[in-house]
């Protein structure tokens, strides 16, 4: 298996343990995600799956590594600009912060299935307020996360590209 591929595995693995994180935090900790928790927890689970499935397909030359890369990257630069907007949002005065719209279990509970992924959109939390874990305000956690996803990528890609 070449380095690329093993990067890739490494972030679906990211994906899930983050993933799981998140749900520990709204259904173990009590934490009620807003809607852009929800976006940040859709599309670390995005890069997740593009992940595998670029992990599963053949990396043998620089043209299709750097399309993976690019795939990946997508979701994780998405993700990583709406955590920073909402620590954008959290760093304004009280009151001053605009309202980040219906929760989307509002939004989709008339869409086909929605029983099913109910659970991954359920939130009703303020966008503003800052929750902590382990000291650490949850968006910072999503921006690491997104960050560390990019570097890891982009670096194996490099690290790659010769071969």
């Amino acid at each position: 298996m070449n380095l690329f591929r093993k990067i890739l595995w490494c972030i679906v693995a990211m994906s899930v343990l983050a993933t799981i994180g998140s749900f520990v935090a709204q259904y173990g900790l009590g934490l009620d995600p807003c809607v852009l928790c929800i976006v940040q927890r859709l599309l670390v689970m995005a890069v997740g799956c593009v992940a595998l499935c670029v992990a599963l397909a053949k990396q043998q030359s620089r043209i299709g590594r750097a399309i993976s890369a690019l795939l990946v990257s997508a979701p994780a630069v998405y993700g990583a600009g709406v955590a920073i907007y909402q620590m954008y949002l959290q760093s304004l005065p009280p009151g001053m912060a605009p309202g980040c719209g219906a929760p989307w279990s509002f939004r989709l509970r008339n869409w086909p299935l929605f029983d099913w992924y109910e659970p991954v959109v359920r939130g009703f939390g303020d966008c503003a307020v800052t929750d902590y874990v382990l000291g650490v305000p949850l968006p910072v956690w999503s921006v690491l996360y997104f960050a560390f996803v990019l570097v890891l990528l982009w670096g194996g890609w490099f690290k790659t590209r010769a071969r």
